[in-house]
């Protein structure tokens, strides 16, 4: 039995595979010209059949409960790639137009596509089923005017055709427990030609493609954590070019997303995160702050380049303060199994690397005898470094600096934190905190 009524709660996991969709899509700085941005289309590539150089397909294998009478709710994703080209009003293709000021870039964009079907636990029991994918090809045109009506140029957005299936296979497991074991292989039917640039055979793969199911009713056992009883039959399970890994609130396991990308339980966004940047393990202040400091040549040619990096240069320019602060940092404590209401937490548990875990430290006014001169922070000294210390350090040797802190190992060593006086760098490093670290004996205390 197949439909076309998906279950709700796969479009509640969009933002988590749209990230998984996207990653690598497009990279800071978002510009056509940035030499990363000339090699894209890294994750969840398969290629149609005779390239010969990527996967024409994945499979994805994990166990399932099923309920009485369970359906599995099935969705595949992936982006089919439509080429974007210029041409002059005679015909002539070109890299780049500007229309009134406006510039237009050749690129390569990604269409989203998406395939839902229901299946019958029942009826995959008894035979496996092969599902069609088919996306046909395109052409658009789109005549680029100026200002007083005249036709400065043609824009044409190609995509070719994306033939696949989905083969489904559903099969008991022996031993006391309802268990089936799933098996999804999405496979490219397309040919190309042995030897195609890559940049032909992109045209007909299924790109970043990944999978998600829900059991209703039913419940997935996970392959990292599964329970003991079925770790042999997890060991047995054939995973390529994907993994499966529960999805959706941690307490519920009925629903499976299969990415290109590993992930662990139950991923999900940051929620400090407001904007997509293509980079699944985004730095998003970082990121965020290197594209408000582009310069307005930059972003506009960003924006030229994809309509997504034109949304996040808008996105990230519009980005209020309280926002961006918020992607300064966040701490989230760790509870117990069970611990529904933040009165059950267990008291915060200071880190051993923390100056608060033994009141008896502190590197702001611990002291160390340096040749029977005690020295702190803010003591002068001269650097001494011994014969087995990094070269670098070796440089130093003879020169002045300052204690910045006295600080101990967890094997009870000291160490003393010091700036070198004189080096131009040594206030960014302040701010950052970071210092040279040596040991007592190869100090001297400075007269």
């Amino acid at each position: 039995m197949t439909g076309l009524q998906p279950d709700p709660a796969l479009d509640a996991m969009a933002a988590v595979a749209d990230a998984v969709l996207f990653e690598g899509y497009l990279l800071y700085p978002y510009r056509a010209s940035a030499q990363k941005n000339r090699l894209r289309w890294q994750f969840g590539v398969l290629t149609p059949a005779g390239d010969g150089t990527e996967p024409t397909r994945n499979r994805t294998e994990c166990l399932l409960e099923p309920g009485p009478g369970s359906q599995l709710h099935l969705r595949l994703r992936f982006l089919q790639l439509q080429a974007r080209s210029l041409r002059t009003p005679d015909g002539v293709e070109v890299p780049e137009l500007v229309v009134d000021g406006q510039r237009h870039l050749r690129f390569e964009e990604g269409v989203v596509r998406q395939v839902d079907r229901v299946l019958s636990v029942e009826d995959l029991l008894t035979g496996r089923c092969s599902l069609p994918v088919a996306f046909p090809g395109f052409r658009e045109t789109e005549e680029l005017r100026d200002a007083d009506g005249v036709a400065a140029g043609l824009l044409v957005r190609e995509c070719w055709p994306v033939t696949g299936r989905i083969v489904v296979t559903l099969s008991d497991l022996p031993g006391p427990y309802l268990v089936h074991r799933l098996r999804l292989d999405i496979v490219n039917d397309g040919r190309c030609s042995s030897g195609a640039p890559r940049e032909e055979v992109l045209r007909t793969s299924l790109i970043a493609a990944h999978t998600m199911i829900a059991a209703r009713p039913g419940t997935f056992l996970s392959l990292t954590d599964p329970p003991q009883w079925a770790a042999p039959a997890v060991a047995a399970c054939i995973n390529e070019h994907t993994w499966p890994v529960l999805a959706g609130p941690a307490e519920l396991s009925d629903l499976v997303l299969s990415s290109p990308i590993i992930l662990a339980d139950h991923p999900q966004l940051a929620p400090e995160s407001t904007i997509n940047l293509f980079d699944g393990l985004e730095n998003d202040e970082i990121l965020t702050l290197r594209t408000l400091v582009l310069t307005d040549a930059e972003k506009a040619e960003a924006r030229a380049t994809d309509p997504r990096a034109a949304g996040i240069i808008d996105a990230v320019d519009a980005l209020p303060p309280e926002i961006l602060e918020r992607l300064h940092g966040a701490i989230r404590s760790l509870r117990p199994a069970g611990a529904d209401s933040p009165s059950e937490a267990p008291p915060e548990q200071v880190p051993w690397w923390d100056p608060g875990q033994d009141a008896a430290v502190d590197p702001d006014t611990d002291s160390v005898p340096v040749g029977g001169v005690d020295v702190a922070r803010g003591s002068g000294v001269v650097l001494r470094p011994g014969r087995s210390s990094d070269a670098q350090d070796r440089f130093l040797d003879g020169m002045r600096a300052t204690v910045q802190a006295v600080v101990h190992d967890v094997d009870g060593g000291v160490h003393v934190a010091v700036s070198v006086d004189g080096d131009p760098a040594a206030e960014m490093q302040l701010a950052h905190g970071r210092f040279r670290y040596f040991r007592p004996d190869e100090l001297e205390a400075a007269p």
